[in-house]
């Protein structure tokens, strides 16, 4: 298919970053395989444990894999359709999120701690803040901003329905949230162009992903970034992730932001020798299991310019998915 198709000129972008290694034809592999990405999804501890949503998909004959480097991720098998969950009892209390395995990634490594404030700076539709909050056992200040009404009104129903109490829903642009504000931890999983969920074949997403798309993005990424940063508490981290593989988003974004914060610096994700000078507490528990994950190839990576970073490259399980961790 991929040479019938003619991808557009964002995506043969992000596919030639990577011509250097097999990175170009792996991504190829995935855009086709996307269309038989199985459902999945994230047992909400808020409201039910991993082993009692085994149980009822179990009951419920609906197969499945439990992700090996997160336990409340559940990988349905081929032929289970979203439909087949969204009539489940545990589905329409709750106690699940449908949810990419990629999109699980930013909270995990960001990993919120009890009591710390945290902020969710592009939260609509709820499904990282809510993971936020079950990661912290509903024991951390959670504040998640959106700036449009519709998506805010389906980012505290979402909250709400998930078992999310006593989150700060802020109807606001992040990009100008008041410097009084102060966080300790600060996901940041800001809007983009959308080249890791491409699929080979939809040309409605390849028309939508032109140069005057990625140019707003752009624009609003390192806005986000600035006042993110500016926010951040001294000590604090920034989780910065996006669904793209295009390096001006990623790592280009992230290290045009380090120049203008010289405060602020990457925490490594994959041991070794930093690019800069670092003094980072070793990795959360969470956090390192998706390193090995990957270093085991149970998660595919793309190579980057920081060792520091990850690029998740499109498969048939992963949406292309890009995280940077950052220190002030």
């Amino acid at each position: 298919m991929s040479e019938a198709f003619e991808y557009p000129e964002l995506i043969d972008r992000a596919i030639s970053a990577y011509e250097d290694d097999d990175g170009a034809e792996r991504i190829r592999a995935g855009f086709e395989a996307a269309a038989m990405r199985p459902v999945t999804l994230r047992a909400n501890t808020a409201k039910a444990s991993a082993d009692s949503v085994t149980e009822a998909l179990r009951a419920a004959g609906i197969g499945f894999t439990r992700a090996t480097w997160y336990d409340d991720a559940f990988v349905l098998d081929d032929g289970v359709c979203e439909r087949d969950v969204w009539e489940l009892p545990i589905y329409r209390e709750g106690k699940i999120y449908l949810q990419s395995l990629s999109s699980m990634l930013p909270p995990l490594v960001l990993e919120p701690r009890t009591g710390a404030d945290v902020l969710d700076m592009c939260a609509a539709p709820g499904g990282k803040t809510s993971q936020l909050y079950a990661l912290a056992n509903g024991r951390a200040h959670i504040t998640a901003c959106e700036l449009h009404a519709p998506r805010a009104e389906k980012l505290a129903y979402n909250l709400a329905k998930l078992g999310c109490k006593n989150v700060n829903v802020m109807r606001c642009d992040a990009r100008k949230l008041d410097e009084f504000f102060s966080f300790d931890q600060i996901l940041l999983d800001a809007p983009c162009t959308g080249t890791g969920t491409f699929r080979t074949g939809d040309e409605r997403a390849a028309k939508r992903m032109t140069e005057a798309l990625l140019a707003k993005v752009t624009r609003s990424q390192r806005a986000l970034l600035d006042r993110a940063l500016t926010v951040l508490k001294p000590g604090g981290t920034l989780l910065y992730s996006t669904c793209s593989i295009l390096p001006q988003e990623n790592d280009e974004q992230v290290a045009n932001a380090l120049k203008r914060h010289r405060d602020c610096k990457l925490v490594p994700l994959f041991g070794g020798a930093s690019t800069q000078e670092d003094e980072s507490a070793p990795l959360s528990p969470r956090a390192q299991a998706i390193v090995d994950a990957v270093q085991k190839g149970a998660i595919p990576a793309l190579p980057t310019a920081f060792k520091e970073t990850l690029t998740v490259c499109p498969s048939k399980l992963f949406e292309g998915f890009y995280l940077a961790l950052i220190k002030k």
